[in-house]
């Protein structure tokens, strides 16, 4: 019963972390059905390429809503961790081992041929992080679309993302730049940060 109130409370800080995310996205014009009549069946041919990835190998989840926490902590949630280069965010050490490149990219497909040139790579990746947590149990939320794709990614941008290796103080200090808190830290890197009375 504790490891599901555990779980429950990962999942909980997730969604909310992802929340923050999302509303950075806001200034960009965002909006519950953007594509309602440019291409109404965007989120559900994401859902079908996610839930397919899944199926065939179910440690895609994970990688895609790290790869959104990626792009958005970099440049806002502009799905620059997408574009290749030999030194784009794509090559950066912190993101070179990601997983889920092939995911988006084949829902881009889908929805060339369904909508040419109409549903931007960001939002394509801001709904597979959300379908990758919904398809592994966890609570799903409603995500506004109409972000723009970023036309520049370097791999110098990247360096501010947070680290593994990091010492704590460092971690607060990076999220914190980006007005997320300790508990948004937590949920995303596990660490155990003991607070002072």
């Amino acid at each position: 019963m504790e490891a599901f109130s555990h779980n429950k409370k990962q999942t909980l800080f997730v969604v909310l972390l992802i929340a923050t995310l999302i509303t950075l996205a806001v200034g960009q014009g965002t909006r519950l059905g953007f594509y309602r009549t440019s291409c109404p069946r965007v989120e559900f041919i994401v859902l079908s390429v996610v839930q397919s990835a899944i199926r065939s190998n179910p440690t895609m989840a994970p990688g895609l809503l790290r790869m959104f926490f990626h792009d958005c902590f970099v440049n806002g949630c502009d799905a620059s961790i997408l574009i290749d280069g030999s030194s784009s965010e794509k090559t950066a050490l912190p993101n070179s081992f990601f997983r889920g490149f092939e995911v988006i990219d084949a829902a881009k497909t889908q929805l060339e041929t369904q909508c040419p040139g109409v549903v931007s790579c960001a939002d394509i990746l801001a709904l597979a992080a959300r379908d990758s947590v919904v398809e592994t149990g966890g609570t799903g939320w409603l995500v506004p679309l109409g972000r723009r794709d970023g036309l520049v990614s370097r791999a110098a941008d990247a360096a501010n993302l947070p680290s593994f290796n990091d010492p704590v103080n460092i971690q607060i200090m990076k999220f914190t730049d980006k007005g997320l808190n300790t508990q948004d830290l937590v949920a995303l890197s596990g660490k155990l940060i003991k607070h002072r009375e």
